[in-house]
This record gives C-alpha cells, structure tokens and sequence, in this order.
C-alpha cells in the first residue's frame, strides 16, 4: 500500500498510479490532503476555500465506479486559483466585492480538469484582481512563504505555488499575464509554466483572443506540469486564437537527449536591474546545461519596446474590464488596481495602437532570434523573496524603481513575446531562499520547453528540497 505520509511529497503521477492499481482510494487520499490542510494551512494561507462535502462527495462516487481509463487524473484532489470560475464554490477574485459570490459556472479549463476526474475541494489564495505579484488581499489575507514565513510567496497564483510547496495538493493552476505562473514558483522552488497564448483556451472573457493574458500549469516537476497542461489545452471553437491541437500528446515521457541545444544566457534581458544574488545563483547552475550536452553563450534578444507594450496592453485591459462601472467600484479597489484602471482610461486609440506596432515588430525581431538560438535562459524573478509585509519591490541593487510593475519586467517582457516560458527550481541563496530559472523556447514549443526543463530538474534535483514546516 502507498504510504499517505503527504509530507513526503508524493507526485501526482505516483498518486494516479496507485489508484489506477487500487491501491488507494479517492476518498482516502482526499482525506490524507484535508488532514495535510487542517495541519499546514493555518501557518501558510495558501487554500482560502474548500468545499469538502462536495469533494467527499464526488471521490465517494468515483471509488463506487472505479478508475476510468479516459480520465487522466482520476481520483486527484485539486485546488483552484480564486480567480477562475467554479461552479457551486465560491470565487472571489481576492476582492470584497465578490467575498460572497458563488458562480453557476465553471472556467472552461475547470470544467476539463473535472471531465479528466479531478477532485475539486477549493480554491487558492490570489491578490485582489490577480494585480501584483504578492498575494494578500483584504478578503483572506496574505499567502506565507514556506521557506521563510516572514516572506512573500510571490504572486498572482502564490496560493497554488505554497500550496504545492507545503505538500497539500499534487497539482495546481493558475494565470499568467506579467509572471503570475512563473513567479510564485520561482518564490516556492515548484514549477510553473506560462504555455503560448492559445494553448490553453480562456473561456468565458471579456475577450477571448487577448494573446497575453493565459491560463496554465503549476506542479512540483515538469512531468507533472505537462500532464495537468495536457488536460487543459485543446481547442475551443469560441477562442479564436486556440490552437488546434490535442493536449493528450503533452504527457508523453519528457526525457530526451538534449545533446547539440544552443541556449542563449542573458540575466536581465539587457534592460531590467536583477539583484546581484540572483544573478549569481543561476549563473552557477548554467554548467549543468553543458552536462546535458547543450552548448550555453551570452545573447539577448531585441526587447526593445516590450516595457511600453506591456503597460499599456495591460492597462488597456483593466480599463474595458472596469472602465464602465469605475466611479462606483473605485472605493472598494486597492490602490494598484484604480493605478491599472486610471492608466487605462487615459489611453488614446493612437496608443493603443502604436504599442499594437510595435508588438507585432517585437514578435517578428524574437522569431529571427530563434533561428540562432533553440531556447533562451534569464531569471525569473529580479530579486529573491521579499518581507511579507512590502507590497512591492521599490529598490533593486540601489536603483529606486517607480511602478509596482518594474520589479516583474523579467517576466512581462516575456509575456510581450508570445513564446512559452516555464520557471524551474535553480538554487538557493546563501540564507535558503529559493530562486528559479525562466527558461523561453520559441512560439508553440511548449513541450520542448517542457522537456528542457525535466532534463535540467533531474540533473540539479533542487525540486527534491522542500521547505521544513
């Protein structure tokens, strides 16, 4: 029989494993994960909701039916950001104008997760809206990091992040716009992967064939990571940009030799200031690329206008969603939301579309460097985790930062570019801290980046560290 001990952080596809044998119950690893969460979540607030009636009742049900060889993750007890859509739960955006809203309906990529045999039993903690990349919120509070819970675990998607790190789900999702995905996994030593726009469909929206804001994977390694992702991409005919590929093909096995892989190196994609510890950190895991057989130079792409584009994509963005009901909703907003929001409705159609230009002109400058290079490397964060108490980073390395936004340019700049990106474990700094490595392959590569990650996780084994809680 499998030992329940969740402490030892079984993966997902162990757990899967096991049931598939009946060797384990869903109702009994349902109620090892709840025990796991009564013991560890009051110290981390990482799960703000659970529906456990409703998950007991679901894994009670599929132990009557027995695994099902079309669900691919039968049986796994799942947590979901609090930022999607689902039904019967409450959602409330991390924003007390919500606290009390329970949705009809689901998220398209929930309602996959549920049709693949995921056991629901709540969602994660967010910031208000997903702004920012420190998870607190006036509804729930702040999301602790489990290294250190004096510090911040990053954010948008910092509850799946800690929730993973502390053991009390195997798996988890999250949204990407500026590095909601990647940077909280950076913060808590898991994987987090932003795939190309269309990967994963977003539906409903506002608008559905927005490219930068996207919906992904985060587990505790990149296997894992590509079969949740397997289950969440496919094509919707209501998204316009979803590709029109399956997802099934994303679980296949990951390894693969990496042998003659030309990576480019840069560790502030020649404009955003990363703390000195960072850059240190990740420059000493580069000789592992070299291990696997892949040759490693310094480059940078042309990322010139990414900053620009971003903020005013995504203010665009804040104004169309609360643009028409702002004068009302301003008082129950946080300051870095009404900033979004008044950003954007000071946009004028020339702005708009110059930042369109130029997008299309950055997109185009990328894929030349793609022809020279197979993947490119950079941090994912510019500086190590934060004191939980600072809302945003304001100075990196002495440099005085204007914006809640310049701290996440690694990230976002990325974003701009359309390509798939994940952040996988790369070291520690000298006082424990966890810290990852952004690793950007060119558009719709996403398996690729997938399997360069699992041969760089193998290799250094960072992932196997887990916080002492």
């Amino acid at each position: 029989m499998l030992s329940l001990d969740l402490a030892s952080y079984p993966a997902a596809t162990t757990l899967l494993a096991a049931i598939t044998r009946r060797e384990l119950g869903v109702e009994e690893l349902l109620r090892a994960t709840l025990a796991r969460i009564d013991a560890i979540n009051p110290d981390v607030n990482a799960i703000v909701t659970l529906d456990t009636a409703g998950a007991l009742a679901t894994a009670r049900q599929m132990d009557a039916l027995g695994p099902q060889a079309d669900q691919p993750l039968f049986g796994l007890p799942i947590a979901i950001k609090d930022l999607a859509l689902t039904r019967g739960i409450r959602t409330t955006f991390g924003s007390p104008l919500f606290a009390d809203f329970v949705p009809d309906q689901d998220d398209l990529f929930v309602s996959r997760l549920r049709a693949a045999g995921a056991v629901i039993l709540g969602k994660t903690n967010t910031p208000e809206f997903g702004a920012g990349s420190q998870t607190f919120n006036r509804v729930f509070g702040a999301t602790r990091n489990p290294y250190d819970l004096t510090r911040t675990c990053g954010g948008s998607s910092g509850g799946a992040a800690v929730a993973l790190a502390s053991g009390m789900t195997a798996l988890a999702d999250g949204s990407d716009l500026g590095g909601s995905l990647r940077n909280p996994a950076a913060f808590c030593n898991v994987v987090g992967m932003r795939p190309s726009p269309g990967r994963v469909p977003s539906w409903p929206r506002l608008i559905s064939s927005e490219p930068l804001a996207v919906q992904g994977p985060m587990a505790r390694n990149a296997s894992d990571c590509a079969l949740m992702l397997s289950v969440m991409a496919g094509p919707d005919p209501r998204v316009p940009i979803s590709l029109n590929e399956p997802g099934a093909p994303l679980r296949e096995p990951l390894a693969c030799d990496l042998k003659g892989l030309r990576l480019a190196w840069t560790p502030n994609l020649g404009q955003f200031e990363v703390d000195k510890q960072v850059v240190a950190v990740l420059e000493r895991a580069l000789p592992v690329f070299n291990t696997l057989g892949c040759t490693v130079e310094g480059a940078t792409p042309d990322l010139r206008d990414a900053d620009e584009v971003f903020r005013v994509l995504r203010a665009w963005q804040f104004a169309a969603r609360f643009g028409a009901e702002f004068a009302r909703q301003r008082p129950h907003l946080k300051d870095t939301v009404v900033w979004n929001i008044e950003q954007g409705l000071a946009l004028t159609l020339a702005d708009v579309t110059r930042a369109e230009i130029k997008r299309t002109q950055l997109i185009a400058r990328v894929a030349t460097f793609f022809e020279h290079y197979d993947f490119l490397l950079c941090p994912t964060t510019q500086v190590p985790p934060f004191a939980i108490e600072q809302e945003w980073v304001k100075n990196i390395n002495g440099r005085e930062l204007a914006t809640y936004l310049d701290w996440m340019g690694v990230c976002y700049a990325i974003t701009v570019t359309g390509c798939p990106a994940i952040s996988v474990p790369a070291g520690f700094t000298a006082d424990g801290l966890p810290l990852g490595l952004q690793i950007v392959g060119p558009r719709w590569a996403d398996r690729a980046v997938l399997q360069l990650a699992h041969g760089f996780e193998t290799a250094t084994r960072h992932s196997e560290k887990h916080p002492s809680l």
